[in-house]
């Protein structure tokens, strides 16, 4: 795989099929905080979809909902037409993949070897094959090394390789998620604030990117607070506010959308949504 072309920041979105993710009911409470409440969410394939809110909205729970990290308390969320198994594991494997809002990379492994970590999904190899080092085995890994590194010429650091991830300046650490993502081979990758902490340059590299893996057959789900980011990126933008879905369509119906506008600089507005409570103890901003 070679490095991508840059593509231009406004295009004509994708031709997008039937549905590839479908998250229909979607509903998580923790005690009497309701975090996400009844969220409808399709994804289709050759799309890149965004999901935006205001802090607090509900956008990281749900995206933990789709990967398996937490369990719905009601609804269902299926790809390719077969419900996801609640196990993150068994969510990957199924062909879903995601990045967090936090940097999760193994600090003090190099930047290959982080992206091999991304492809146990993938080998079928087991513990007694790699004990024994069975020429299965070690055709199995190399060609996990060959992919690992067309992936890290895909997304720009194939320089870097043999760099600790520690070391990698802040754009480059993202980077090397989504690179890490993509090693198993996903369908649909869901990245969450990934221009988060970038510098325009940066942000514009990562827009790039972005359109060459939905141009090389994945989809996309992100989350962003980046406005211009998102509108310039995504075929289809969704909002959360207070745990429910305000609105979907094109970038420009949501942009042009006074409950939108509304729910970002604040309202009176009797018809906002009202969930009973929001909320979400992990940590991380939802």
């Amino acid at each position: 795989m070679t490095t991508p072309t840059p593509t231009p920041a406004t295009r004509t979105p994708a031709p997008a099929t039937g549905p590839l993710l479908e998250a229909t009911d979607v509903t998580m409470r923790f005690g009497g905080l309701t975090a996400v409440h009844r969220v409808d969410l399709t994804v289709r394939t050759g799309e890149i979809v965004g999901l935006i809110g205001p802090n607090g909205a509900g956008k990281t729970t749900f995206f933990n909902c789709l990967t398996g990290l937490y369990t719905p308390t009601q609804g269902t969320v299926t790809y390719r037409g077969t419900r996801l198994s609640p196990k993150p594991h068994l969510v990957t494997r199924a062909g879903i993949a995601r990045t967090f809002q936090n940097i999760r990379l193994f600090a003090n492994m190099t930047v290959l070897e982080n992206v091999l970590v991304g492809r146990h999904t993938r080998t079928k190899e087991g513990l007694w094959s790699a004990l024994l080092r069975t020429p299965a085995f070690t055709r199995a890994e190399r060609h996990s090394t060959q992919r690992a590194t067309e992936l890290l010429d895909f997304t720009g650091l194939a320089a870097k390789r043999d760099h600790l991830a520690r070391n990698l300046p802040y754009g480059e650490q993202r980077k090397l998620e989504i690179a890490r993502a993509l090693a198993s081979e996903p369908g649909l990758l869901l990245l969450d604030e990934p221009t988060a902490g970038m510098n325009p340059q940066e942000t514009r590299a990562t827009q790039d990117l972005v359109h060459a893996i939905r141009d090389h057959g994945t989809a996309v789900l992100v989350i962003e607070h980046d406005m211009r980011f998102v509108f310039g990126l995504c075929d289809r933008v969704a909002v959360l506010v207070q745990g429910r879905k305000l609105t979907e369509g094109t970038p420009h119906a949501v942009q042009a959308d006074e409950r939108v506008i509304a729910a970002y600089l604040g309202t009176t507005d009797d018809t906002a949504p009202t969930p009973d409570t929001t909320g979400d103890p992990t940590g991380d901003t939802p």
